[in-house]
């Protein structure tokens, strides 16, 4: 949902081994991204983190932020060096209780040389000291801490990580949090899972929360101001956390009526993709000025303009949508965006159904209808749009034709059966668009290398392929009645 430019890859910092243990006599570099085509120096090469453990103080006047981050993870080869994705102040860094030597390189890259060389398959506790004002950072000239009037927020797609704590920078590299953070009084600090305690002594109040389950880095969020915190547990059991910045204005009203409907939504969502997959549910509205909202795992972020023009339930459903498809199940690559962003647009179809809106039939042919075939909105491959395109609109309304077709070609019973069955079959992995595929011709029995082919990675119209899916090219197609709250959430992407 954010930056689409492709950033070429940081060069590690050559090192110099002080020690190196015979099993890691051969130790080189880690790489400086994970290998991501679109991105590639996102992400880091030799390790592979379980945990992020971060202690914070944050001081709103000022945006000044301090703190410990304690890094569990395991090495997967042997390294002499390996990076972090980070971008504030750095004082000290401790790989294994010993002190280690660090360095800047390219835009956002920290490169951490251990005093001796680590073997693949050492366990490393990463320890890493560090201050700064994140609203003073930036890299390829762009900046994901949004600064609020009392506060500020780490919300972005596909990077937000670097402005706040030091990482393995991809949605390859999942892992469990604690996010602790000491904020003044009367300010709070909200942020992903459940609330383990908030603690207060002279003049400070400290909010300590875990998201006991894999979480992609980008989906990671911090959120820091006065807000109004409401609790509450669905029908079907899921606890809800919701906050609301305490000077939303006229757009108050409209952002409670919309997220207050969570737990209603997710309990919905559950009939249609299988049981909710984390510890919690929620989502929190601050003052910004962005105009786009982002599915962090179990506590979506909604900007206030989501809200100008009243109350919009579809934007809530496609970011809850994402908790199983692109949270729970995670893309290896960012190119298979698909795996995300059609699966949440198709289910704001299926609500729009669920509330008489217009059926999921009638918004694939508005959506095919609209664009002729000279339209650029078939150029763009929703299966591998490309950095630049990655999150054009193609890739949430062609992707939602594609579902609607695969939908068509192998009959409800089939196609229900795998949008449940598959967040549980990859559940808090990674999958790509061959992994989808192969699930689905397995549960449908059907071989569905054409149709995929046709609708993901033609850049043209379909024509044959629409009709088998039921779709009409009559111009004009009658807009359905939730045509206007879907279109309204184009906004969330566009930036």
């Amino acid at each position: 949902m954010h930056r689409r430019f492709l950033v070429p890859g940081a060069l590690a910092a050559a090192s110099v081994l002080l020690a190196v243990p015979a099993s890691a006599a051969g130790a080189s570099p880690g790489a400086p991204g994970i290998g991501d085509p679109y991105y590639p120096a996102y992400g880091n090469g030799g390790y592979d983190v379980s945990h992020y453990d971060l202690r914070l103080t944050y001081r709103p006047a000022t945006d000044e932020l301090a703190g410990t981050a304690t890094i569990l993870a395991r090495t997967t080869e042997d390294l002499s060096s390996f990076d972090l994705d980070f971008l504030l102040d750095v004082s000290e860094v401790r790989v294994n209780g010993t002190a280690a030597a660090f360095a800047r390189s390219g835009e956002h890259e920290l490169v951490v040389t251990p005093k001796a060389a680590l073997a693949k398959g050492t366990p490393l506790t990463v320890v890493v000291r560090y201050s700064g004002v994140p609203s003073t950072k930036s890299a390829y000239g762009f900046s994901t801490w949004h600064r609020t009037p009392d506060g500020a927020v780490a919300a972005d797609e596909p990077e937000s990580a670097w402005w706040w704590f030091p990482s393995n920078d991809h949605p390859l590299d999942k892992a469990t949090y604690d996010v602790s953070v000491a904020v003044p009084d009367g300010t709070q600090a909200i942020s992903n899972g459940t609330l383990q305690s908030t603690t207060s002594r002279l003049g400070w109040t400290r909010w300590t929360w875990r998201q006991n389950k894999p979480q992609a880095t980008y989906l990671a969020t911090l959120a820091l101001g006065r807000f109004d915190l409401t609790t509450g547990t669905s029908e079907g059991g899921v606890p809800v956390v919701n906050a609301y910045s305490k000077d939303l204005g006229d757009n108050d009203g409209a952002a409670r009526a919309s997220v207050e409907r969570t737990g209603e939504i997710v309990d919905w969502l559950s009939g249609v993709f299988g049981p909710y997959p984390f510890s919690s549910a929620g989502g929190y509205v601050p003052n910004t000025t962005t105009g786009f909202a982002l599915e962090t795992q179990g506590r979506v972020y909604y900007s206030p303009r989501q809200f100008a023009n009243g109350a919009n339930t579809s934007v809530v459903v496609h970011e809850l949508a994402h908790q199983w498809y692109g949270d729970s199940v995670s893309l290896k690559g960012w190119k298979d965006i698909w795996l995300n962003e059609g699966f949440a647009r198709y289910a704001q179809w299926l609500w729009s159904e669920h509330e008489g809106e217009g059926t999921a039939q009638e918004l694939a042919d508005y959506v095919y209808a609209s664009h002729p075939a000279d339209d650029a909105f078939w150029t763009v491959k929703p299966g591998d749009p490309g950095a630049d395109k990655q999150f054009d609109i193609a890739v949430y309304d062609r992707g939602a034709l594609a579902v609607h077709a695969l939908r068509k070609e192998i009959g409800d019973e089939a196609f229900f059966a795998v949008l449940k069955g598959w967040p549980r079959s990859r559940a808090y992995g990674n999958a790509d668009i061959a992994d989808f595929r192969a699930y689905a011709e397995q549960v449908s029995g059907k071989r569905l290398g054409a149709l995929f082919d046709t609708w993901l990675y033609q850049p043209s119209k379909p024509a044959e392929a629409a009709a088998r899916a039921g779709l009409t090219a009559r111009v004009p197609v009658v807009r359905p009645a939730a045509w206007k709250k879907i279109e309204a959430t184009n906004g969330v992407h566009g930036h």
